[in-house]
């Protein structure tokens, strides 16, 4: 059965999603601006749904690039995101309760419970009320490429990756980088991107095409 965490960039999508979860129990409007966890908390404060091109990277340890690929990211929370590769070819979607990767070059699906799909990564708490603090150290990590940087290091052992990089322009985050235990590092771009806009449901539901295999069973 097809790895999911094992696919180019998962970790860096699946990260970005837990961000945009993480205050899904209500967030305080944000007091102090030089506080890095208030920063990010004013952004994601009234954040019901995120559209935007993307695109992606990922290096390995020597700087070596692995994989490039570009796409379209969906997000309506709580526990629903879509990202849609052009290329390579390939659909990622959670409809809340599974989550679907479909390889439209190899004509293979795969499916699991949302949670389980996900394995350690840190959006398996996708329900949690806990704040970003809880699950995350939060620094400021200074201006580079005319970008204010946040660091996030996940207080969790088993959480995949190793800290994760926000890179705001004023108050729109345009740039994400994750280094996972794997010394792999995915760098994402954003452009058009669009705060609340409403999304047709039927982007986070996904029925396989007449004659793919599935692996695996959705959950009902």
């Amino acid at each position: 059965m097809m790895d999911l965490r094992a696919q180019p960039g998962f970790a860096g999508q699946a990260a970005l999603l837990v961000l945009l979860a993480a205050l899904a129990g209500g967030v305080a409007h944000a007091g102090r601006a030089a506080d890095p966890a208030r920063r990010l908390q004013a952004f994601l404060h009234g954040l019901t749904s995120l559209q935007a091109d993307f695109r992606q990277s990922v290096v390995d340890d020597r700087g070596q690039v692995l994989q490039r690929s570009r796409g379209t990211l969906y997000l309506q929370r709580p526990g629903r995101f879509r990202w849609d590769y052009r290329a390579p070819s390939e659909l990622i979607v959670a409809d809340g309760r599974n989550l679907w990767f479909y390889d439209r070059g190899l004509e293979q699906i795969t499916v699991r419970p949302l949670r389980r799909g996900l394995g350690n990564l840190p959006v398996a708490l996708l329900t949690s009320e806990r704040s970003v603090e809880k699950r995350f150290h939060v620094a400021g990590a200074g201006t580079a490429d005319g970008l204010h940087w946040l660091r996030l290091t996940p207080r969790g052992k088993e959480s995949g990756f190793e800290w994760i990089r926000l890179g705001f322009r004023g108050d729109l985050l345009v740039r994400m980088e994750l280094h996972d235990i794997l010394g792999q590092t995915t760098r994402i771009r954003f452009s058009h991107v669009r705060r609340n806009p409403k999304l047709d449901p039927a982007l986070f539901r996904f029925t396989p095409p007449p004659g793919v295999d599935v692996a695996g069973t959705p959950q009902p």
